[in-house]
């Protein structure tokens, strides 16, 4: 693993700082637990908080490794741990809805905005190219300038059965298209990056945040607007008639238990402005695989050159804890 000249200076710069903060802030923060996700950008994001609220505003941050539902489940029965972020609405489900209802657990943000982006997308070189390739009319009217094929996710994925549907709706083969099924997000992704690498014509689904998304240049195809029921229709792989709909960004929370809201209000505040924009985090994560970096390496990539956007999520104590790193 090399190693970063910036993440050298942060950690200087952190031991005065905790030693700083904890005097300032002693007794006010205490302990608080955040569940770490097991995937990349959690781990960033968790990263990222633990140093802003360690550092500036003395917290004894521990991150508890979890994932969606056992997180929430010991929330449910235990009321720990405090923070659940990066937290995928449209994978709780009714388990988190509940608990939101009973005011065990308090929604504080969309912690990637607009969130989790799914879509079908062709390289933006072949769209500044050809602009009819925006639309999924202009795709069906041109087959030819995409290849005349449909990248699809592997058997198995939600999204293949939502993109089969798509598929059958739009009559995708009827137009001239084969769809290609992948065997593996691997080759799924290795497609894409090679025909953006390479220049060549590419079509077919991702998501964000992800590392392709963020190394690669795509443009999202628009496939005619969000429709709630014909989305919901998409979904059953049984549709007798699918109609076709976007893709719903899906919301992706910070949420806290409610009785962190009232114990630890100024930790809250920080967590209800903490945001990151899914097209930045697809970049970092894109950082991280060129540099094999750790989250606590991609943080401190984040802290280093993104000082203007996380200043704005601190308190005026906590920005003043942390202002040698802000001058630097």
């Amino acid at each position: 693993m090399r190693k970063f000249a910036s993440y050298a200076a942060i950690g200087a710069a952190g031991c005065f700082m905790a030693t700083s903060a904890a005097a300032q802030e002693a007794g006010e923060c205490g302990d608080v637990s955040i569940a770490q996700m097991g995937w990349a950008s959690a781990e960033v994001i968790t990263e990222v908080a633990q140093f802003l609220l360690e550092q500036g505003y003395g917290c004894n941050v521990t991150l508890v490794n979890s994932d969606t539902i056992p997180a929430i489940t010991s929330v449910a029965e235990t009321g720990e741990p405090d923070v659940v972020t990066d937290l995928w609405l449209n994978s709780a489900g009714d388990a988190y809805r509940r608990l939101e209802d009973a005011g065990t657990m308090v929604r504080l943000a969309e912690v990637l905005e607009p969130g989790g982006v799914e879509g079908w997308w062709i390289p933006t070189a072949l769209a500044e190219e050809h602009p009819e390739l925006t639309t999924i009319e202009g795709i069906l009217a041109n087959p030819e300038l995409v290849g005349n094929q449909f990248n699809n996710c592997p058997d198995g994925w939600g999204c293949r059965v939502v993109s089969d549907n798509l598929s059958r709706a739009l009559d995708l083969e009827g137009h001239g298209i084969e769809v290609f099924n992948h065997g593996s997000g691997e080759t799924l992704a290795s497609s894409m990056g090679a025909a953006a690498t390479d220049g060549e014509p590419w079509f077919g689904y991702y998501w964000a945040p992800t590392v392709p998304l963020g190394k690669y240049d795509m443009t999202r195809v628009d496939l005619g607007g969000y429709n709630e029921e014909a989305f919901a229709a998409l979904q059953n792989p049984d549709a007798p008639d699918p109609q076709v709909s976007e893709f719903p960004d899906a919301p992706i929370l910070t949420s806290v238990t409610g009785n962190f809201v009232d114990s630890h209000p100024e930790i809250a505040e920080f967590f209800r402005n903490m945001t990151f924009q899914t097209e930045v985090m697809s970049e970092l994560l894109a950082w991280q695989d060129e540099n094999t970096a750790s989250a606590e390496e991609v943080a401190v990539h984040y802290l280093t050159n993104n000082q203007d956007e996380w200043s704005g999520w601190l308190n005026d104590a906590a920005r003043e804890n942390l202002a040698a790193l802000l001058a630097d």
